[in-house]
């Protein structure tokens, strides 16, 4: 058996897609919801957006609950913000619950700032504080697109103690191929990757084989230039500092690869 091209996985959707859009026109709902559920939430999100604008309404409600919230935020800004003006404050919270802070961001843009402030106020504290980080930040730059979901250490550990915090976790934050090294203060110092992590001596400090040659991404960088930065170097994260060089988060490639999307749509 030959490897499925990406040319036949894609023809493969969109046969899938049509499919749908014959059983919506036909009535044969219950069919809709059970094939939207073989779908990601970007392929609902192309769905969406590529039907009749009658349609897209009734598609979003076979969405699964679970799903809702990434669908949203996959979908093109126009019908985001229709589908956003018929939730309640509840409906909110309960969709964005699970998501990445910066993709709660993206939601909440889109909402009057009333609304914004009382999804907010129904989040947990800890929640409420991530994403009130991102959302001081425009959402064109660096810090609108930071995520906060990240795991620092300080210079002075051995990375024997590193290892055994780590095993702490039940997983890692997606995308995570270095820690963020800091000081007490929260400043940035340099990154520990996971592969230098691994392949050293665990008696020895963060600090003898911490990486301090990569400068922080700015967070008023406009995102077009960390688009760039991330293509020219070819990172899968990249630490984002304030003016004060304090640790704000980390850029992971997923949100660079929405950034170059738009852009390119």
């Amino acid at each position: 058996m030959h490897p499925i091209t990406t040319e036949e996985r894609q023809s493969a959707t969109q046969e899938q897609l049509g499919r749908i859009r014959t059983l919506m026109e036909n009535g044969t709902f219950a069919q809709v919801r059970r094939m939207l559920k073989a779908l990601t939430p970007v392929e609902i999100a192309r769905l969406i957006s590529s039907s009749p604008a009658p349609s897209r309404p009734l598609i979003w409600g076979f969405v699964d609950k679970d799903d809702a919230g990434e669908v949203l935020e996959e979908l093109p800004a126009d019908i985001q913000a229709e589908f956003l003006s018929q939730m309640n404050t509840q409906d909110l919270v309960a969709m964005t619950e699970g998501l990445e802070p910066d993709d709660v961001v993206d939601i909440l843009q889109n909402l009057p700032d009333q609304v914004t402030q009382e999804v907010l106020a129904a989040m947990s504290a800890q929640d409420r504080e991530r994403v009130s980080l991102i959302l001081a930040y425009d959402e064109d730059t660096a810090g609108g697109l930071t995520n906060t979901d990240t795991i620092t250490v300080r210079p002075r550990f051995t990375l024997d103690v590193v290892l055994r915090y780590l095993r702490r976790h039940d997983d890692l934050p997606p995308s995570t191929d270095a820690l963020i090294v800091v000081n007490k203060k929260d400043e940035y110092l340099g990154l520990l990757p996971l592969s230098v992590l691994l392949t050293n001596d665990p008696a020895i400090t963060v600090r003898e084989v911490m990486e301090t040659d990569r400068d922080p991404i700015p967070a008023a960088l406009p995102e077009k230039e960390v688009a760039a930065l991330f293509e020219q170097h070819d990172w899968v994260s990249a630490p984002v500092v304030d003016e004060q060089g304090k640790l704000v988060g980390r850029i992971t490639i997923d949100d660079v690869v929405d950034v170059i999307r738009q852009n390119a749509d």
